[in-house]
């Protein structure tokens, strides 16, 4: 079993989009970077069960089951300064949220909001358009709910 499978539904997680799919070099080294983060991350010096991941060379995933202990605010400002770190590496943005990303012909494609709504007036994309909703809180909805269709997702409100 997967460290991710031993994860309970419940654990927190955090999802960080990249402006554009990370080299296979990238990749490599952003998920060794991640491992040596989530097992070294603690809250008030007491370690979390983390883990973290790179998915569809896009998505920079971190996860923390609160069920031990929780994340505080210090140490979620520690993970954000970690993630703010890979941005500067790597030449990446992965905090704008008003980059949407979607799967066409099973790729993961990005379009800035703008863009994505100029997208489904011209019919590129539809409302059964599969989105990622990076806004989902706990495994469990990432399991369930991460990828949906547009339609049910609270992108619909920008097309």
């Amino acid at each position: 079993m997967t460290a991710f499978e031993q994860l309970p539904d419940s654990t927190r997680l955090w999802i960080y989009q990249s402006n554009r799919e990370l080299t296979d070099t990238e990749l490599v080294q952003i998920n060794d970077q991640l491992v040596h983060f989530t097992t070294q991350w603690v809250s008030h010096a007491r370690s979390l069960r983390a883990f973290g991941q790179v998915f569809h060379r896009r998505f920079i995933v971190l996860m923390v089951d609160e069920s031990q202990s929780g994340a505080s605010g210090c140490s979620i400002d520690s993970s954000v300064h970690f993630v703010r770190s890979l941005e500067g590496q790597y030449g990446i943005t992965l905090f704008d949220r008003m980059n949407f990303a979607y799967e066409e012909n099973g790729a993961v494609k990005t379009a800035a909001k703008p863009q994505f709504a100029e997208l489904y007036a011209a019919g590129a994309i539809g409302d059964q358009t599969l989105v990622f909703d990076n806004l989902v809180k706990t495994k469990g909805d990432f399991v369930r709910a991460w990828r949906k269709p547009l339609s049910e997702s609270w992108h619909k409100r920008f097309v």
